[in-house]
């Protein structure tokens, strides 16, 4: 089936082969690019610039549907995308059409010439000039990697500011001590100008209010400043001047009423007069996430584990924070119905795989785990060992499909979980039209 928008791959692919992924410490390169391209930076509007370990997809997609449930027009960039390239800019709210794309790809290429720059660089670039050329009530932009050095950290006033939990991932770059991970998140702080904090474990919380106290930023710490937490199946947020009882997210997960308690307090930073409380309501039960404790509900694997009476749920965690918090929304389903569960784990090799899987062995989870389409992608061996170590049974598969007939071949109608990477849980949802995130 041809669709438009997968068509893009050919574009990126080109401009990828160009621009390979150099790695640069500072943000030096983009800053250059974008004074060439205008500074589209300075006509985005308001901007809320998001950076965190886990969470910040999440919180992310919070944020604009209250903005849409206000009426209000948002510019997006996240990132990595699951199925197609144009989940990562979403102009006004509409994902970046063909057209547009292969334009600004020309532009970019313009205005960089043979420049030393990185591809991510210049996918960044792309979106704010995307972002700059159309009006737009807010623009919503999530880090890509890190914060202090990545190519969004280009604005000196934002909005507000977000750091949502921060834990040990992408060792190779930003730790691997938490205090250097959390400096690098605390980079997007800017003086003056308000921070909205998730709850942080100790290390990280000293580091980012040490940031914020020398820049002279406001800070807002949750468990501090503010609170979220659920009440008889509700999301109560506590704020410096009021209490908010508003209904559970639509997102899956007992760590989404954190992520949504983020969000509100960051929507109600921005102080926007549209974002009233029933606006608030209706952004948090209308949020659409893909791979995030998501129930599939269609696609051959979905037809699949409906047949064997399973539900089948999927996540792109592949970290110690997000085992923890997937073990605990697993143990609330088993405890519905004191099914199993099963595991379906695919994640790349530099992952910390014992300490994704240790919080799950309470649940004696079994676990079935697999590759994907990626050259640094963990042997399946090897995460059944890791799996092994963190004392859960363990076996693999040589690929989704025939992992998850091992899963349902034992009966016992199981909850099913396919995690370990948005990379794997991309191409779960890429196996059917029918998932791909719109």
């Amino acid at each position: 089936m041809y669709d438009e928008i997968r068509a893009f791959d050919a574009m990126i692919a080109r401009l990828r082969e160009r621009y390979p992924s150099l790695i640069d410490l500072s943000t030096g390169r983009i800053e250059r690019l974008l004074d060439r391209l205008g500074r589209p930076q300075t006509r985005m509007g308001p901007v809320i610039h998001v950076a965190g370990t886990n969470g910040k997809g999440s919180t992310t997609a919070y944020l604009r549907a209250i903005a849409e449930a206000a009426g209000l027009s948002a510019h997006v960039l996240t990132s990595p995308h699951l199925v197609r390239f144009a989940e990562r800019i979403r102009v006004a709210g509409q994902l970046i059409s063909e057209a547009e794309l292969s334009a600004l790809i020309d532009r970019m290429i313009a205005a960089n010439g043979d420049d030393p720059i990185s591809f991510n660089e210049m996918l960044t670039a792309m979106a704010f000039v995307a972002f700059g050329d159309q009006p737009a009530d807010l623009a919503i932009i999530e880090v890509g990697l890190g914060g202090r050095f990545d190519s969004t950290n280009v604005f000196a006033d934002p909005a507000v500011s977000v750091i949502t939990p921060v834990d040990y991932d992408h060792l190779e770059m930003l730790g691997p001590e938490l205090s250097k991970i959390a400096w690098e998140k605390a980079g997007i702080i800017k003086a003056g100008r308000p921070v909205v904090v998730a709850r942080q474990m100790d290390e990280a919380r000293e580091v980012i209010l040490a940031e914020a106290e020398a820049l002279g930023a406001p800070v807002l710490l949750m468990g501090q400043d503010y609170d979220a937490w659920e009440e008889r199946g509700r999301l109560m947020v506590q704020t410096p001047d009021r209490l908010l009882d508003l209904p559970a997210p639509s997102l899956q997960g007992s760590y989404q009423f954190a992520n949504a308690g983020t969000a509100v307090m960051a929507a109600l930073t921005w102080g926007h007069p549209a974002i009233t409380e029933e606006v608030l309501a209706r952004g948090l039960t209308s949020t659409v996430w893909p791979a995030r404790f998501q129930r599939l509900t269609a696609g051959p694997l979905f037809e699949m584990a409906e047949a064997a009476g399973s539900d089948l749920w999927l996540d792109g965690g592949h970290n110690p924070h997000a085992g923890r918090a997937l073990a605990e929304s697993c143990s609330r389903l088993m405890a519905r119905d004191g099914r199993p569960l099963v595991l379906i784990v695919a994640m790349y090799a530099r992952k910390d795989a014992l300490g994704f899987f240790q919080p799950f062995a309470g649940l004696k989870a079994r676990v079935i785990t697999t590759g994907f389409d990626s050259p640094t992608a963990a042997l399946p061996e090897d995460l059944a060992s890791a799996a092994r170590q963190a004392g859960l049974e363990a076996t693999t598969a040589v690929d989704v499909e025939a992992a998850l007939h091992q899963a349902l071949s034992a009966g016992a109608s199981p909850h099913v979980l396919i995690c370990g990477g948005l990379h794997f849980a991309g191409e779960v949802l890429a196996m059917s039209p029918e998932t791909w995130p719109t």
